[in-house]
C-alpha cells in the first residue's frame, strides 16, 4: 500500500484497504450462498463488478470530509502535534467503525442471508434488545476484542509502511489538494445522486442481488427509504377505478357497501345465531409451516399442534403477508395488505383505527394484548394502546410520546422463571394470559386477548428440562419449547370454568427466514393457522388460498355476526371467494393468485411471474393486465385509506 509522498496518503491507502475488506467480505458471502446463487462466471463478474462500484462509493463517503480537511489544513500546520492527534484519532475511529459494520455484516447474514435493509436500521433504534440479543447469541465480548485488535493492527501497519509519516512531512501545492479533493467530493456526490442501491436488484437471483451490494451502503439505502410514498413509487390507477376494482374483489352476497367512492367501509351480515366465545389469539414467533409433521416435516419437533391439528380448523394454504413481526401483527389486526415501507404499527397517526379489537369492544368484549417482551419495542404498545387494548407486557420503558388511553400492567416478577434477550419464556406469558382470563370470567366479561410470543426467537434460549433439545443449541428447539409450552396452556386452561366457552387461535406472524433465490420466496412466506375448540365445528380443513388478513373475517362468518368494516380481509368459506395473498417485503408488493405471482417495484415496474411450487421458481410470463390492475388497485387504495384516515373507525 504505498504511494507518493502525499498529504493524501492516508485517504489512498484507506481506500485501497477499505476495496480489499470489502472483496473479502464478499467472497465469504459468496462461498456461503455458492450453490444457492446458482453461481456462474458471468454472474462472479456482475457481483464483483457492481460491488467495486457500491465499496467505491463507501469508501468515497467515508473519505469526503477528511479530503475537506487536508484542502484547508495550512501547510505549516501539516506536521504539527494537533493534525497528528487528528489524523491518528479519526483514522482509528473510522477503521473500528468499518470493522464493526463487517462484524455486524457476518451475524445479519447468519440470521438473514441478506445485506443490511430496513430490519438493521428498526433494530438500530432498539439497541437494549439487539444488543442482548447479539451477548446470549454471540461471543460478544471476543467479539469486540478482535474489533480492536484488527483496528489497532491496520493502524499498525500504517504505521510501520510509514504512511502517516508520507502524509505529515509531504508539500502537496493547494492546486493539486483542490485537485484531489475536487474529484473527491464530486464522485461523492455523483454516487449520492446517480447511484441506487436498486441498480443490484436487477438480476433473477436474489443472492446475486444481494451479494453485489455493500452492507454500509444497503444501510443508509434503507434508512432513507424505510417510508415509501405509494404515488411517488409505484404503478398507478386512476382513484376512482382502484376503488371500483377493488370493491368488485371485496363484493360478497352478505355484504352492503355504505360510504360510495373512495371508500371500502361496509356491513358485514352472517346468517345465523351468533355466537360470543372469548377468543384467545396467539401469534407465534417465526413458525414456519414446514415445522409441522402435516406439512412435511419429519423432525417432530411440533407433536402438540400436529395433534391439535386432527381436531382443530386448520388453514392448510395460508401466507403471511411480511417477513417481520409487525408486519403480522398490522395483518391480523387491521385485516389489510401491506403498505410499502414500515408497517402501519411502527408509523405515527396509528391509533383509533378500525381493528379487530373495535368489532369485539362494540360487542362488549374486554381486549388485551399481551407481550412477552417490552412492548417499547416496534411502537407495540403505542399501536395497540391507542387503538383501545389494555397491555400487559414485561417493560417499564414508555416511548417519549406514548400515552396510553388504556390500562398498561407489568408482569410481576415473581412469576417470571425464565427470561431471555426478547422476554419471558412462553409459559410465563401464557400464565398472565390465564390470571387475566380467570379475573375477567369472574367478572362475567367476554375477552379478546391477542397474544405474541417470544420464545422460538434468537437466542433460541427457553428454561432447561423442558424437551430433549438444550437450550440456545438452535431453531429446532426453540421451535420444540414453543409447542411444548402451547401443551401446557391447553393443560392448564382444560380445566377452567370459561374453557369450554373459548377459542383459541395459533397462528403465525411470519416465517422463520425469508431469504431465498427470489426477492419474494413464496415457500417463505406459508404459515400455520389453527382454529381450536369452536363449538359446533364441523370444519376440519380449510385448503383454500389465503391470507393472514382473512383470519377473523373467516371467524366472524362461523360465529355468524354482523359487524361494519373497511377490511380488505374476505370469509374464505363463501361460494363467492376468491383465492389470493398478499405477500410483501418493504419495497417489493406481491399479489398471490394461485400460481401466479405479481410484483410491484419502485420506479413504477410491474413484473409478472409463474411459481413452481416445488423448486419456488419463479418464471417470468407475459403481463395478465386484469391482474395487474387487481394488484395496483389493492396497494393503491390501502396506501390512500391509511394516508387520508379511511382506516379509522
Amino acid at each position: 500500500m504505498n504511494s507518493r509522498k502525499t498529504r493524501y496518503s492516508v485517504l489512498i491507502n484507506f481506500f485501497i484497504f477499505f476495496l480489499i475488506v470489502s472483496f473479502l467480505i464478499r467472497t465469504i458471502f459468496l462461498v456461503l450462498t455458492w450453490q444457492k446463487a446458482s453461481i456462474t462466471l458471468p454472474a462472479i463478474l456482475n457481483i464483483y463488478a457492481k460491488g467495486l462500484v457500491f465499496d467505491s462509493m463507501v469508501a468515497l463517503f467515508f473519505s469526503a470530509a477528511y479530503s475537506l480537511y487536508l484542502l484547508l489544513l495550512p501547510q505549516k500546520w501539516n506536521n504539527t502535534l494537533l493534525n497528528r492527534i487528528i489524523t491518528f484519532t479519526c483514522f482509528y475511529i473510522v477503521v473500528l467503525i468499518v470493522m464493526f459494520s463487517f462484524f455486524a455484516e457476518l451475524a445479519f447474514w447468519d440470521e438473514f442471508e441478506s445485506r443490511f435493509n430496513f430490519i438493521a436500521v428498526d433494530y438500530l433504534i432498539y439497541t437494549f434488545e439487539v444488543i442482548n440479543n447479539i451477548n446470549q447469541s454471540y461471543p460478544l465480548p471476543w467479539l469486540i476484542s478482535s474489533m480492536v485488535l484488527l483496528t489497532s493492527l491496520v493502524f499498525f501497519i500504517f504505521y510501520k509502511k510509514k504512511i502517516f509519516l508520507q502524509s505529515f512531512q509531504s508539500h502537496t501545492p493547494l492546486k493539486k489538494r483542490f485537485l484531489m479533493t475536487g474529484s473527491v467530493l464530486t464522485l461523492t456526490l455523483a454516487g449520492y445522486f446517480l447511484v441506487s442501491n436498486s441498480w443490484a436488484d436487477s438480476g433473477n437471483n436474489r443472492y446475486q442481488n444481494e451479494l453485489a451490494k455493500a452492507g454500509i451502503f444497503s444501510f443508509f439505502a434503507a434508512f432513507k427509504n424505510n417510508e415509501l410514498n405509494y404515488y411517488d413509487f409505484y404503478a398507478k390507477e386512476e382513484e376512482r377505478e382502484a376503488f371500483a376494482i377493488t370493491q368488485k374483489q371485496l363484493q360478497e352476497p352478505s355484504i352492503q357497501f355504505v360510504n360510495g367512492n373512495n371508500s371500502l367501509r361496509r356491513i358485514v351480515t352472517n346468517p345465523g345465531q351468533a355466537l360470543r366465545p372469548n377468543v384467545i389469539l396467539v401469534t407465534i414467533e417465526s413458525l414456519s409451516a414446514e415445522y409441522m409433521h402435516h406439512f412435511g416435516n419429519d423432525q417432530h419437533i411440533t407433536p402438540i399442534l400436529d395433534s391439535l391439528a386432527n381436531c382443530a380448523i386448520l388453514f392448510t394454504n395460508m401466507y403471511a403477508t411480511g417477513t417481520r413481526t409487525v408486519r403480522g401483527m398490522e395483518a391480523l389486526s387491521l385485516c389489510v395488505p401491506p403498505t410499502p415501507g414500515n408497517s402501519i404499527v411502527r408509523r405515527k397517526d396509528n391509533g383509533h383505527l378500525y381493528t379487530v379489537g373495535s368489532i369485539f369492544r362494540k360487542a362488549g368484549y374486554s381486549t388485551t394484548f399481551f407481550y412477552g417482551g417490552d412492548g417499547f419495542f416496534d411502537n407495540m404498545n403505542n399501536f395497540f394502546g391507542n387503538n383501545g387494548f389494555d397491555i400487559t407486557d414485561n417493560g417499564e420503558r414508555l416511548l417519549p410520546s406514548e400515552q396510553l388511553a388504556t390500562t398498561r400492567t407489568t408482569i410481576p416478577a415473581q412469576a417470571i422463571h425464565f427470561k431471555n434477550a426478547w422476554g419471558i419464556c412462553d409459559e410465563d406469558l401464557y400464565d398472565a394470559v390465564i390470571r387475566h382470563a380467570d379475573t375477567q370470567y369472574s367478572h362475567q366479561r367476554p375477552f379478546f386477548d391477542f397474544v405474541m410470543t417470544t420464545s422460538n426467537h434468537r437466542p433460541f434460549t427457553y428454561p432447561s428440562g423442558k424437551i430433549d433439545i438444550p437450550s440456545g443449541s438452535g431453531r429446532e428447539g426453540a421451535v420444540k419449547y414453543t409447542d411444548y409450552a402451547i401443551g401446557e396452556f391447553l393443560k392448564h386452561i382444560q380445566s377452567k370454568p370459561w374453557f369450554k366457552n373459548t377459542v383459541i387461535i395459533f397462528v403465525a406472524d411470519h416465517c422463520a427466514s425469508s431469504a431465498g433465490k427470489n426477492e419474494i420466496n413464496v415457500s417463505k412466506y406459508h404459515i400455520p393457522c389453527l382454529v381450536y375448540n369452536l363449538k359446533n365445528d364441523t370444519l376440519k380443513t380449510i385448503s383454500q388460498q389465503c391470507s393472514q388478513i382473512d383470519l377473523f373475517p373467516t371467524l366472524f362468518g362461523l360465529l355468524h355476526w354482523q359487524y361494519e368494516t373497511n377490511w380488505y380481509g374476505q370469509d374464505v368459506l363463501l361460494p363467492t371467494y376468491q383465492s389470493r395473498a398478499w405477500l410483501a417485503t418493504y419495497q417489493k408488493l406481491g399479489y398471490l393468485q394461485h400460481d401466479t405471482l405479481t410484483v410491484l417495484s419502485p420506479q413504477q415496474q410491474v413484473g409478472e411471474f409463474k411459481l413452481d411450487k416445488q423448486t419456488d421458481d419463479l418464471l417470468s410470463i407475459p403481463d395478465d393486465k386484469l391482474l395487474i390492475k387487481k394488484t395496483i388497485a389493492t396497494y393503491q387504495t390501502a396506501y390512500y385509506l391509511y394516508k387520508t384516515g379511511g382506516m379509522k373507525e
